[in-house]
């Protein structure tokens, strides 16, 4: 039994050390780019701000880029992990729409600013940013489904085209001031889903 135990706690032990130097990487790169700009950050001043070797470095990523995009996967990842956990959290269905919507207007908020720089535009670009709009379309896709099937929600327009209709109305609220601005949009764009009287 001790024999077989060893190398389990062996390789998690491993996988754990993988798994914080690969975030401090993540986490130290995004700090740099945030100081000097996209096209100023190198392999080097990575390792360096890491405190490992440039080898163990390269044996994690190619190049800066590949670090970024890493780095903006984990971001995504976070936010439909937030999605999902506030989706599960409300039994009520216009309850949880109001809630995703929330938290997704939330989401951009406080991503403001990021969208309209260098950085912005060299991530927005990747591939995994359509994956991860497609995954909240298809998200707040079925939750306007179920709100129709409750009358909470329009149902002369479909709910795809009412999950394109919220995505785009509440990317407005990277550009909004205080919560109370974001959480008024919410409630303009529920008031957009209702249905006629």
């Amino acid at each position: 039994m001790y024999t077989s135990t060893v190398p389990k706690l062996w390789t998690q032990t491993i996988e754990e050390h993988r798994r914080e130097v690969r975030d401090a990487i993540l986490n130290t790169t995004s700090a740099l780019v945030d100081q000097k700009g996209l096209l100023s950050v190198t392999m080097s001043q990575i390792a360096e701000e890491t405190g490992i070797g440039r080898a163990t470095l390269y044996k994690y990523f190619p190049d800066v880029e590949a670090i970024l995009l890493a780095w903006h996967g984990r971001q995504i990842a976070g936010h439909l992990q937030h999605l999902a956990e506030v989706r599960d959290q409300v039994a009520e269905p216009s309850e949880r729409l109001q809630a995703v919507l929330e938290a997704y207007a939330l989401i951009f908020h406080e991503s403001r600013g990021h969208h309209d720089t260098e950085l912005g535009a060299f991530l927005h670009r990747d591939q995994q940013v359509a994956g991860a709009r497609q995954q909240v379309r298809n998200l707040l896709r079925d939750l306007l489904t179920e709100g129709a099937d409750t009358g909470d929600v329009r149902d002369d327009v479909s709910p795809d085209e009412l999950a394109g209709y919220c995505l785009h109305a509440l990317t407005a609220a990277s550009g909004l001031g205080p919560k109370a601005a974001v959480r008024r949009l919410v409630a303009v764009t529920l008031a957009g889903l209702r249905p006629s009287r």
